[in-house]
């Protein structure tokens, strides 16, 4: 079974790989419902959604009505101002068929106008806030994705007290030393006022470019099951992060065989040697 670690200042008790659900963006019910039996499989026990990801709130609905306390969930809204976000928060509670997500994120937040426009005033944080108040949601978190996200994170975390962050994290992405350095002053602020901190982008092998999408993810994942558990295995290496799984159904079950057998990270030399004869490229030079 995959271990368990406190999920920051919630109390829960999460698995520290966690069901990224973008794989649900496009996928039919009875392919989300054999997806569904893998995770009671392994034990986990929390989900992270979001309103864009397609169909993957309605493909959860069903499971969430009958298991809900079984699952800490998670959604995002992408929106930015109070009225939308506030309206799409409502949208995410029905169609996950809940009447309260554990986690709401603010999606995405790239750049540094997005994040004064969504904390500033009539912001997405107002609906959150007024989300928790209600007793709608209980925690409030921030994603956000490039090499730009440890530093808007940070720059969040200065302006309200999120409860999670979300970015990416991987080999490639720590030998760039502005990344590491950044990621690594994140991380100390994380631990300092224990804010959940969630990895993406752990199984990512290189960028498309022109070639055909073999996959559902955005980027081309890890197919070999050794280079796939180096890489999962040095993200779990990373002492009190999560995971969030790759968003494809059928690289799924291949993350989580991973990270029930972790023991430890693999070393550098390991690590650049599989990157070598796997061809991988970073997304973000």
């Amino acid at each position: 079974m995959i271990p368990k670690l406190q999920f920051g200042r919630t109390g829960h008790l999460s698995t520290r790989t966690l069901f990224g659900a973008a794989a649900f963006y496009n996928v039919t019910q009875a392919e989300a419902d054999q997806t569904m039996e893998v995770l009671f499989q392994y034990g986990i026990n929390h989900i992270d959604t979001a309103a864009s990801y397609g169909d993957s709130e309605i493909r959860l609905g069903p499971w969430i009505e009958k298991h809900r306390h079984e699952f800490f969930l998670a959604s995002k809204t992408g929106e930015r101002t109070y009225e939308k976000a506030r309206a799409e928060i409502r949208r995410s509670l029905e169609r996950l068929r809940t009447d309260h997500l554990d986690l709401i994120q603010l999606h995405a937040v790239i750049e540094d106008e997005e994040l004064e426009q969504a904390l500033g005033p009539g912001g997405a944080l107002e609906a959150a806030l007024e989300a928790r108040e209600e007793g709608l949601v209980r925690f409030i978190g921030i994603t956000s994705h490039t090499l730009h996200a440890p530093v808007i994170h940070r720059k969040a975390l200065e302006r309200f007290d999120f409860d999670s962050v979300l970015l990416p994290y991987n080999f490639m992405l720590m030998q760039n030393p502005q990344y590491r350095a950044d990621f690594e002053a994140l991380e100390r602020i994380c631990k300092e006022r224990n804010v959940a901190m969630q990895l993406i982008k752990t199984a990512q092998r290189r960028p498309y470019g022109d070639g055909p999408h073999t996959h559902a993810t955005w980027y081309q994942p890890f197919d070999d099951p050794k280079a796939l558990t180096l890489a999962i295995h040095y993200a779990l290496g990373r002492e009190g992060a999560f995971i969030n799984t790759a968003g494809d159904i059928h690289v799924l079950p291949k993350i989580l065989e991973a990270a029930s057998n972790f023991e430890k990270a693999p070393t550098d030399e390991e690590m650049l040697a599989m990157l070598k004869e796997q061809q991988a490229e970073p997304l973000w030079a």
